[in-house]
């Protein structure tokens, strides 16, 4: 009962945000139709903090390009949980989070952040060696791994085992980066992960295979484009309204690196590995064509973000009548 309670509550903090996180008036200002013709603030330093992990690939090329740039400096943090301190604080600038947990910082912040952009698309995958498995139903009474329990994979897999009606259960007692390892010895069978986790099984063993692509089951189970934000590029209200040049000017930055990081998946891995990003540059090389980076400004991504976080709010108070297809792993039924 507490763990419905609090996500009950999480879900009510989501739905109020979908107007005002993602599309309140500051984040007009930082919106990514002008963000091209961005020129540098004079004597404005933009304090970025990135990522370690995939979400922070992209950013290898602008960490190696502005070593000399006074507009703007980086600095690297290990998770999310180390990053919100800082923005919070007004150490930090602007930022990457998974925006669930962007909108959660808005409302119990009085509005402290705005969303930018969207930077990173699903990509996630249902890895396993079981050559049966081929969609969410063929997962039927198994037990599946999931990279985060309360993060974006375990949320997506709840709406689709409940809107394909199937039973499965999920266990959130491996740390993500040992999921792979695990399924490679044979410790577990089946797994949702994003990038490159996905890789670093399928690359350390040909059997095993992306059974599922999550996105595409996404699409088929919500009648959607099956296109949803794990990334979002958000801004703390203050920095943006007193510099919205500085904004500007990153976003058309980061824009630039999104693109040169599709285009250049080899030297993208040797900038991440040489930046301490937390990738080998082999691994970020295969990765990076599966990891959905994009650069999609707030007007833009609107429908996006109000899709994604529609789905947590739905999964916490589902209708009547449509409340099956979950147990966690020992056993309780959520």
């Amino acid at each position: 009962m507490k763990l419905v309670a609090k996500m009950v509550t999480a879900a009510f903090l989501v739905s109020l945000s979908v107007q005002a996180f993602a599309f309140s008036r500051p984040s007009d200002v930082v919106d990514a139709e002008t963000a091209d013709s961005a020129e540098k603030t004079e004597g404005v330093t933009a304090r970025v903090g990135v990522l370690s992990g995939p979400s922070g690939i992209p950013m290898a090329y602008r960490m190696e390009n502005d070593a000399e740039n006074t507009a703007v400096s980086y600095e690297v943090f290990a998770g999310a949980n180390l990053l919100l301190p800082k923005l919070i604080n007004g150490e930090i600038d602007i930022g990457f989070l998974p925006p669930n947990v962007a909108a959660k910082v808005y409302n119990a912040n009085n509005g402290a952040i705005l969303m930018a952009a969207v930077a990173g698309n699903g990509m996630m995958s249902l890895v396993t060696k079981d050559k049966n498995v081929h969609s969410i139903a063929d997962i039927a009474g198994k037990k599946v791994s999931v990279a985060g329990q309360g993060a974006t994979p375990d949320y997506m897999m709840r709406y689709l085992l409940s809107a394909n009606n199937v039973e499965a259960e999920l266990d959130f007692s491996i740390p993500n980066a040992q999921i792979a390892p695990a399924l490679i010895a044979g410790k577990i069978e089946y797994a949702v992960v994003p990038e490159p986790f996905a890789t670093v099984a399928a690359m350390k063993d040909k059997d095993i295979v992306r059974a599922v692509d999550i996105q595409s089951a996404f699409a088929l189970a919500s009648g959607t484009d099956g296109v949803f934000p794990m990334t979002v590029i958000v801004v703390r209200k203050e920095f943006a309204e007193a510099n919205p040049e500085a904004v500007r000017s990153f976003l058309a930055m980061y824009k630039e690196a999104a693109d040169w990081t599709l285009s250049n998946p080899s030297a993208a891995g040797e900038l991440a590995e040489s930046h301490g990003l937390g990738l080998t540059s082999a691994i970020t090389a295969v990765a990076i064509p599966n990891a959905a980076y994009t650069f999609k400004g707030a007007k833009e991504a609107k429908a996006d973000v109000e899709k994604i976080l529609s789905v947590f709010l739905n999964l916490v108070i589902p209708p009547k009548g449509n409340r099956r297809g979950l147990r966690v792993a020992g056993g309780q039924r959520i």
